[in-house]
């Protein structure tokens, strides 16, 4: 997973970074003539209106319009995971997630937040603060997961040993998880206990008294301990007395 230095990124960098109208009837028959108007009930509207929601997830456990997660092994020792899009470049390190804006620079790109830099040239990046420097090489790149490979998922996570993963839908509070290499299967509804946009840190609950669970989302960089792919989010399930560890991505629409 995420190794730390002495020379890592400073903390406080890095968290920086979470309709009426009238109508009028022409020609239209007399009193005595005119249809009686169809009764109406605002009963379903009612019911969809109070049925609980999925929550709105921290704006850092997603890749925003990047394509793809590209993981960096760095020296001194450290791993970062980061996301290039259009005009921002999104950082996660063992501490925490932060966003960049463009910089001006003669070649490659270059990303910065206060004293926090990124440059990007090929294969390498150069990341300085005011703690240090760190000299990283580009390593593993994954493909963003998105909604047309996931429909109705805005959070995914997954882990190894035993194989498992979990799916959060998009429209309401429930959750899929598939456990012991897909030996159970089960949706559960869920509860929101944290919501910490700031930090990009969300623990969820079981509904279900009967069926207890905790599941927590964290926007750090994060490893799968088999293939190396870099995620942007750690994912900690703690279920029958067993615990689950894994990496995730949010998924926008």
């Amino acid at each position: 997973m995420f190794r730390l230095s002495s020379y890592r990124i400073a903390l406080p960098l890095l968290m920086s970074l979470g309709l009426s109208g009238c109508i009028t009837y022409v020609n239209s028959p007399t009193p005595e003539t005119a249809p009686e108007p169809p009764e109406t009930s605002d009963a379903g509207t009612s019911a969809e209106a109070d049925a609980p929601k999925a929550p709105l997830l921290p704006s850092t456990l997603f890749p925003g319009e990047a394509d793809e997660l590209v993981g960096w092994r760095c020296t001194p020792a450290q791993d970062l995971v980061t996301a290039e899009g259009d005009d921002e470049l999104r950082l996660w390190s063992a501490l925490g997630a932060t966003r960049l804006t463009p910089s001006v620079v003669a070649s490659g790109s270059r990303y910065q937040n206060g004293g926090l830099s990124v440059w990007l040239k090929g294969d390498e990046a150069l990341v300085e603060s005011q703690r240090g420097r760190l000299d990283c090489r580009r390593d593993i790149a994954l493909d963003a997961l998105t909604r047309e490979g996931h429909p109705g998922v805005m959070f995914h996570g997954r882990g190894n040993e035993p194989g498992w993963h979990v799916a959060l839908a998009n429209d309401v509070p429930e959750l899929d998880l598939t456990l012991d290499y897909g030996e159970r299967e089960m949706t559960l509804p869920y509860r929101v206990t944290t919501l910490d946009n700031g930090a990009g840190r969300v623990i969820l609950a079981s509904g279900q008294a009967a069926r207890p669970f905790t599941l927590r989302i964290e926007a750090k960089a994060c490893f799968d301990d088999m293939s190396g792919q870099p995620w942007p989010a750690r994912v900690t399930l703690s279920l029958n007395g067993e615990t689950y560890r894994g990496c995730g991505q949010g998924i926008a629409p």
